[in-house]
């Protein structure tokens, strides 16, 4: 069963939004940065995102949400070292500019899910808060994305591309499948999501067929199992 639970929305977007960072002052000299949390209502679940707005058109360029895989990896590895605005290198303690990022000509929403990774948190004491399947996740994912779009919703109209890599093979046709979920059963015309694709890499779509195999190859090819 598709779910789609209570939200809070008493946080702006103004509250959220990145205006000075000491050691990087520029950070935001050609995009706006936003920082902040998602609650899932009636639980002790909050999903951490972070989002950045298009340096070429935030008005008309495609939104993108990017999640991590893992299972448990947060999307702050994609936001500092793949492909936000600034990334720290490898072997390095500090921030370079990214000419190849992603909101070069997108906008990028990064979600840390489920709750309990990354920044991301969950009430341990709380045994059902803290235990996920799947299904489950996405539940609190289209929560947490309809709560964001309360908070943006000029973002409403642009076009959106759910992505991600490795068990966003998983993560990524889940949230399209509870976005279109949403669109039928939820929303009125004006409220429907603006999906259009989705664009998974390097990812996992069965466990047992993709990663037990490739488990046994990569530890040969390693040099770390004989013949």
């Amino acid at each position: 069963m598709l779910i789609v639970g209570m939200v809070n929305a008493v946080t702006t977007k103004d509250d959220d939004k990145v205006t000075l960072l000491e050691l990087y002052p520029d950070f935001t000299d050609k995009f706006e940065m936003f920082s902040g949390y998602l609650d899932i209502g009636n639980t002790s679940k909050s999903l951490h995102y972070m989002f950045v707005t298009s340096q070429n058109d935030a008005e008309t360029d495609p939104l993108l949400i990017w999640f991590n895989g893992g299972p448990g990896c947060s999307s702050m590895l994609g936001f500092m070292q793949e492909h936000g605005p600034y990334v720290i290198e490898n072997n390095s303690t500090d921030f370079v500019v990214n000419n190849y990022s992603w909101n070069t000509n997108a906008s990028v929403l990064y979600i840390e899910q489920p709750a309990g990774v990354g920044y991301s948190y969950c009430d341990p004491k709380i045994a059902e808060d803290c235990t996920f399947t799947d299904m489950s996740a996405s539940n609190d994912t289209i929560v947490a994305l309809v709560e964001w779009f309360a908070r943006f919703p000029d973002f409403m109209k642009n076009e959106l591309h759910v992505s991600g890599e490795s068990y966003g093979g998983i993560y990524v046709p889940y949230l399209v499948m509870q976005i279109n979920e949403f669109n039928k059963n939820n929303a009125t015309k004006d409220d429907e999501i603006n999906l259009k694709s989705m664009i998974v890499g390097n990812g996992v779509t069965n466990w047992t067929y993709d990663t037990t195999p490739a488990t046994v190859t990569e530890l040969y090819w390693r040099s770390l199992i004989s013949q």
